[in-house]
């Protein structure tokens, strides 16, 4: 089989990378890697996500279960929205919004279309209380949503709280709707509490207790609160053992929820939450609707799913595959026939379209209203892909040469080119403009074209010191760059205890760990996924200020 030039690149720069990272494995080890001695991250207090608080409901009380509540926005910490949830308190319009959920559900729960299946008993009399129905019901639903057991007191309290309600309104179930309702906006339940307790394993160090492990687990691979049997594996003491815990990440891997939290992951890193105020100029796109981006966002998250989990193939391949799905909303501007639905679809091999700069989330999101960027898609590689920082403009910086659209430019390379003669634009432009150029010939909706105002569109440039053609070359490019797994470490690290962490040596050194794990592994998602979940780096507990006497060190070190 004869290879194309990018094919050929690809396959030989993958040899290359693999060979490299085993043998720096084989002569820093001899062997496979040790996870370095940690002591973790420090405890934290963070607030549910809308996602996660309506992934444990539907999980808890069914699919049936309509929520209807958008909480308000986090800051994005280290590339991730999801990172800022431990520095979130709640304003008086969440809280309402909360409330406004907590009786919504509540009384789904106990509505006579649901309780037979969701109330697993039945009171003396529906128009008095019932205390042994009462306490059965609101001690196993209060276990999963506080994500521990009650404790004998909490139950009574609930139960009290259902008899004094049934009794004032004749109505058992109207009773424990009040119960319920009282229980869902405890903070318990909106917030996810780090509890800690001295690991008897490791002298001096701390360690999540049981339960806290079991939802750190649960929300970093599932995007949820744990099920019944997480917390079985957590009463036991079965999950704080090596073994034990092990059976319980490999059950979760495969379990069909993986799916829900790798979708909330990706479309996190991604910022596709970008996409409920992404608006295109309908006089230049007027095809481009808010059906077109949802389902640009749709094609991708399914690409990365079936890639990643459905498949399991390695993560670098993501930004060279032709394998994706198509569907009506978006076949127009990929000028394909349109299919009846979500179908698996293969870009063909002539096809500017490989990997997944190429597809219209990418090019789309990252994009003017009216308009390409070069510099917007360049700067959103370098951030949201390889973790590199681009500093903002400065305040006094001159737009009006890129933006004039006189004759004189009539590409947008030509109109780029004027940062490029500016040397308060040039020191930040040159690692932007570069890289987005190579996604010229799709224009600010990601339509495919071959000129701009008539004139043929030069889709070369340069990342890193690696020269390319077109689109697919700079896919390949991307693909080959030794910062594109280890940005995705890092995010995936992070966001698995909650947040970034103070640097130091100890976490350099465990990174540069997890790194060449997840190269030994051929990058795939389920095994980086695995060596995280499973490290000491992931359950074990600092003191607030251990960190920072551990020795301040950058990320340069491991990036």
């Amino acid at each position: 089989m004869r290879l194309t030039p990018g094919e050929h690149q690809q396959s030989y720069g993958s040899h290359v990378r693999r060979l490299l990272a085993l043998l720096a494995i084989a002569v820093i080890t001899g062997c496979s890697p040790q996870e370095p001695d940690v002591q973790g991250t420090e405890p934290r207090v963070r607030l549910v996500t809308t996602d996660q608080y309506i992934n444990s409901m539907r999980y808890l009380f069914g699919a049936g279960i309509q929520i209807r509540v958008e909480f308000p926005p986090f800051e994005r910490t280290e590339g991730l929205l999801g990172n800022s949830a431990a520095f979130a308190g709640i304003s008086s319009s969440q809280l309402e919004q909360f409330q406004g959920a907590a009786a919504s559900v509540a009384s789904q729960v106990v509505d006579p279309a649901n309780r037979e299946f969701l109330i697993p008993c039945t009171p003396v009399d529906e128009h008095a209380a019932d205390t042994t129905c009462a306490r059965e019901f609101l001690s196993s639903t209060g276990r999963l949503l506080y994500r521990r057991p009650l404790t004998g007191d909490e139950v009574e309290q609930y139960v009290d709280s259902a008899a004094y309600g049934a009794n004032t309104l004749n109505d058992f179930y109207a009773g424990l709707e009040l119960a319920l309702e009282g229980m869902l906006l405890s903070p318990d339940v909106m917030f996810i509490v780090d509890r800690v307790e001295p690991d008897p394993d490791n002298a001096g160090h701390l360690r999540l207790d049981a339960y806290s492990l079991a939802s750190r687990l649960s929300y970093f691979l599932w995007n949820a609160g744990p099920d019944a049997e997480l917390l079985d594996a957590a009463a036991s003491g079965e999950l704080l053992s090596e073994k034990g815990r092990a059976r319980a990440v490999d059950r979760m891997l495969a379990s069909p929820r993986l799916v829900d939290g790798m979708r909330a992951f990706f479309d996190d890193m991604f910022r596709f939450s970008d996409f409920k105020t992404l608006a295109k100029d309908p006089a230049i796109y007027p095809q481009f609707q808010n059906t077109t981006a949802m389902a640009a966002r749709e094609q991708t998250l399914r690409t990365v799913i079936n890639h990643l989990v459905t498949e399991k193939k390695g993560y670098l391949d993501l930004y060279t595959t032709r394998s994706t799905f198509m569907t009506p909303e978006l076949a127009t501007l990929y000028e394909i026939p349109s299919p009846p639905g979500w179908v698996p679809y293969t870009v063909p091999p002539d096809s500017q379209r490989a990997g997944l700069l190429a597809q219209i989330s990418f090019l789309s999101l990252h994009a003017h209203p009216g308009r390409s960027s070069a510099t917007l898609r360049g700067a959103a590689l370098r951030e949201t892909l390889l973790c590199q920082e681009v500093p903002p403009p400065p305040p006094d910086v001159d737009f009006s040469v890129l933006n004039n659209p006189d004759a004189h430019y009539p590409t947008q390379r030509d109109r780029v080119m004027a940062h490029l003669e500016n040397p308060s634009c040039a020191g930040c432009h040159l690692i932007m403009d570069p890289i987005g150029l190579g996604l010229e010939n799709f224009d600010g909706e990601g339509r495919f074209r071959l000129r701009e105002n008539g004139a043929l569109i030069d889709a070369s440039g340069e990342l890193d010191g690696i020269q390319f053609e077109d689109a697919e070359g700079l896919a390949a490019a991307l693909r080959d760059n030794p910062a594109l797994p280890k940005c995705l470490v890092k995010r995936l690290y992070y966001y698995s205890v909650g947040g970034p962490t103070v640097a130091s040596n100890e976490r350099v050194a465990f990174l540069k760990y997890v790194n060449l794990q997840f190269a030994e592994h051929e990058y795939r998602l389920h095994d980086l996924l695995r060596t995280i979940a499973l490290s000491d780096a992931f359950s074990r507990i600092t003191e607030p200020g251990d960190a920072e006497q551990a020795g301040p060190v950058t990320d340069s070190e491991v990036y």
